[in-house]
C-alpha cells in the first residue's frame, strides 16, 4: 500500500488518546497508526475523525432545493469546515420538484466533487409530515405512499426519512422502510408518547432535531421528547446554542446514550447576514440565526467545527464531543469505514489546535483547502 502522507499530532483512536502518526494511503484510506498512550502535556493540535452531517440544507449562499451544481456548492461549503461526509436534505415541495432535486443529489453522489464532502444520499426531510407541525418547511405536507417513495428512492439513495407517525399509514411505511434498511426518524409531528412507542416498536430509530418541531415534555403528557428521552438509542440534535437550551442539550445526553449532532444547515453558512433562500421560503441570517419573516426558525448557520467547541463548551470532553460528530452518526447508518480512525478506514480527517480551531481537512486522502480560492 503506497503511502502519500503523515500526519503527527494527539490521535482520537477507538482505544482511546494515542500520541503519534496517521499514515495516509495513495487509494484515500489510511494505511496505518503508528500511535503510542498519550502523555499528559497539552498537544500541539488533534487528529479527529472528519465529522458527518447526517441533516444539510443548504451552505454558501445555495440551497440544495436548487439541485443542479448547489449540491456539489454546498458540499465543497461544509468540506472547509470539516464535514468529511453528509446527507444532503431536502425539503417539504411539490412531487415533480423533489423528484428533479433527487436526480441531481443521485448524480452527486455517485462521485465525489473534488474538494467537496462525500454526498452518502439524501434525508427526506417530508413531505411526510403534519401540517399543524411545519415549523419552516413549506405547506406542502402530504400522506406517505409506498408507490411514490419507491419512485424518490430510483433517483438516488435514501438513507433517512423524516415523518410524523401519526398520521395515517405511517406505520405501515415505517416498518417496510426501516426493514429494507431506511432510516425512519420522527419529526415535524404533533404526535403523542404512546405513538412515537408504536413507531419504535415498528421500527422506527430517531428523532429529528430533538425538541424542535414535535410535542414537548409534560409530566402528564411526555410527547415525542419524553418518548426520545425514555426510549430512543439514537436522536439528532442542533447544538447551535440557539435551538436547543445547554440545560436541555444535557438532559437528553444523559437520556440518549448514542444522541448525535446535525447542522441542519441552510444557505446562509458560511455567509454574511443578508437574505437566503430555504426552499420555497425566503429567510432572513442575522443575530447568529436565520428566520422567517414571522420569526420562527428556519434551520440554523451552524457548522460542525463550531458545533464542537459548542459541546466543549458546555462541558462535554473533546472525545465524547467527537464520538455525537462523527462515530454515532457513522455507526447509525451503518458505515463502518468512516467517523473513525484506524486502518483500512477512508482517511477523513479533522486537524484542530490546541484551541480547536481548524487546521487541517482531509476527505478521503484529499487535502481541503480552508480558504476561498
Amino acid at each position: 500500500m503506497t503511502e502519500t502522507q503523515t500526519l503527527q499530532g494527539r490521535i482520537l483512536t477507538a482505544s482511546g488518546w494515542m500520541d503519534g502518526a496517521v499514515r495516509l494511503a495513495a487509494d484515500g484510506r489510511i494505511a496505518a497508526i503508528d500511535a503510542r498512550l498519550a502523555s499528559g502535556r497539552q498537544p500541539e493540535r488533534y487528529i479527529l475523525p472528519g465529522f458527518i452531517d447526517l441533516h444539510v440544507h443548504g451552505g454558501g449562499g445555495v440551497d440544495i432545493m436548487e439541485g443542479g451544481a448547489a449540491v456539489n456548492h454546498v458540499a465543497r461549503l461544509h468540506a472547509r469546515f470539516g464535514t468529511t461526509s453528509l446527507l444532503a436534505t431536502t425539503m417539504t415541495a411539490p412531487p415533480e420538484e423533489i423528484s428533479r432535486v433527487l436526480a441531481d443529489i443521485g448524480r452527486c453522489s455517485r462521485e465525489r466533487a473534488p474538494g467537496g464532502s462525500r454526498v452518502l444520499g439524501v434525508h427526506l426531510e417530508g413531505p411526510y409530515i403534519n401540517p399543524g407541525k411545519l415549523g419552516a418547511q413549506p405547506d406542502d405536507a402530504c400522506q406517505a405512499a409506498m408507490a411514490q417513495i419507491d419512485g424518490y428512492r430510483a433517483l438516488a439513495p435514501i438513507s433517512l426519512i423524516t415523518l410524523a407517525p401519526e398520521i395515517p399509514g405511517h406505520l405501515d411505511i415505517i416498518r417496510t422502510l426501516s426493514a429494507q434498511g431506511v432510516r425512519m426518524q420522527m419529526g415535524h409531528t404533533l404526535g403523542s408518547y404512546e405513538q412515537a412507542v408504536a413507531a419504535l416498536e415498528q421500527g422506527a430509530s430517531g428523532f429529528t432535531h430533538l425538541f424542535n418541531a414535535m410535542t414537548g415534555l409534560h409530566h402528564r403528557e411526555p410527547g415525542m421528547v419524553g418518548a426520545a428521552l425514555a426510549h430512543a438509542e439514537y436522536a439528532e440534535l442542533i447544538p447551535d446554542l440557539l435551538h436547543v437550551h445547554p440545560g436541555a442539550i444535557r438532559t437528553a445526553l444523559r437520556a440518549i446514550p448514542r444522541l448525535y449532532c446535525v447542522t441542519d444547515s441552510t444557505a446562509a453558512a458560511g455567509m454574511p447576514d443578508g437574505q437566503y433562500k430555504l426552499g420555497s421560503h425566503a429567510v432572513t441570517k442575522c443575530m447568529g440565526g436565520v428566520r422567517l419573516a414571522d420569526g420562527t426558525l428556519a434551520g440554523s448557520t451552524l457548522t460542525m467545527d463550531q458545533a464542537l467547541r459548542n459541546l466543549v463548551s458546555i462541558g462535554l470532553p473533546l472525545a465524547d464531543a467527537s464520538n455525537r460528530l462523527s462515530l454515532y452518526p457513522a455507526d447509525y447508518l451503518g458505515l463502518a469505514d468512516r467517523g473513525r480512525l484506524e486502518a483500512g478506514a477512508w482517511a477523513d480527517i479533522a486537524v484542530l489546535d490546541a484551541e480547536l480551531n481548524l487546521q487541517q481537512v482531509y476527505v478521503e486522502g484529499e487535502e481541503i483547502g480552508l480558504v476561498d480560492a
